[in-house]
């Protein structure tokens, strides 16, 4: 498949993901909160595409990343359905840990994305250097995201807590972002060979 086709034809499943994901959510206040990373996302990269066109890879991650929050919202991280059954199945899960699958995507997806970035638009080469950026990159995003929560729980009180989903974990800030920076670095080892064959074919 030529390389717009697969293009047009990701937006389009994450159009049909995003329309299950807003018939019935668990409630749409968390919905909003937990979608709207994606809903400001993908149509910025809709807007940025004829003047940056970033590789097929990055835009299987964005998917991939953008079906982690739409599940999210619709079901709440605290209560997706698959996890709760691991979770009750009492194989060492104490809780459902399906924000943990969010967090670590929250650092695997952009990853990719802030690399290449830096490799086609800044004087940075691979190397120390930018892996180094790109793993501040990402722990700074979940930091800022780690903030955002914060500063909803104190602006809605108890209808965050299903925004938050920290379930009784008092270190679920820690978690989410160690989560996180461990999606990165898996994401560079195990990706960048990958993303350089598809960027040397732009």
């Amino acid at each position: 498949m030529k390389p717009r086709r697969a293009h047009v034809a990701l937006l389009a499943a994450c159009a049909a993901v995003f329309l299950w994901s807003g018939i019935r959510p668990h409630d749409y206040f968390t919905w909003v909160l937990e979608t709207f990373p994606m809903m400001i996302g993908v149509p910025v990269l809709v807007a940025l595409y004829p003047r940056f066109r970033f590789t097929t890879l990055c835009y299987t991650l964005v998917l991939l990343h953008a079906c982690i929050l739409m599940v999210g919202g619709h079901y709440t991280y605290a209560e997706v359905p698959l996890f709760s059954w691991l979770r009750d199945q009492h194989w060492g899960f104490a809780r459902n840990d399906f924000d943990r699958v969010g967090h670590f995507a929250q650092g695997f997806v952009p990853a990719m994305l802030a690399r290449e970035v830096l490799l086609r638009r800044s004087p940075l080469k691979r190397g120390g250097w930018l892996v180094f950026t790109v793993m501040c990159f990402c722990i700074a995003v979940s930091a800022c995201y780690e903030l955002l929560e914060w500063a909803v729980a104190e602006a809605s009180g108890t209808a965050a807590d299903a925004f938050l989903a920290t379930q009784g974990d008092v270190w679920d800030t820690q978690w989410d972002m160690l989560t996180a920076t461990v999606g990165a670095a898996l994401s560079l080892l195990l990706l960048s060979r990958w993303q350089d064959r598809q960027l040397a074919r732009l």
